[in-house]
């Protein structure tokens, strides 16, 4: 097996423990998961979302960054890839008509392997 083949699948196996463990620290906080890598379609540009969570008339959509350090995974969540995220999110909700009278927050799940993790409400 090669190197690069061999990387890549330890970085899906990290995202899926990163995702996993942001997952169980919102609940922890109270947050019930609505949605777990919610895709609003192909050719649409909406990009997948890592969690979609409430907590009372809050809908949250999180995205989940894991890198060696708590920065490296700030600086990962570039303005495109935030835009992908909205348009993921409006998706969802012209699906799911029942959270429109939700209030809508986009928040960020920083983890640093194997376990320190920043929530940062509001993040984009």
């Amino acid at each position: 097996m090669n190197s690069r083949c061999h990387q890549g699948r330890q970085n899906y196996r990290n995202g899926h423990f990163a995702e996993w463990l942001a997952l169980m620290y919102l609940r922890a906080k109270g947050y019930r998961k609505v949605a777990v890598n919610y895709a609003g379609g192909r050719g649409s540009g909406a990009g997948e979302v890592d969690l979609i969570l409430c907590r009372g008339k809050v809908l949250v959509f999180a995205e989940v960054k894991a890198r060696r350090s708590l920065n490296n995974a700030a600086e990962s969540l570039l303005p495109r890839q935030q835009e992908r995220i909205r348009r993921g999110a409006e998706a969802f909700l012209q699906q799911n008509p029942q959270y429109q009278g939700y209030d809508i927050r986009f928040d960020a799940i920083l983890i640093q392997l194997p376990c320190r993790l920043q929530h940062l409400e509001n993040a984009f």
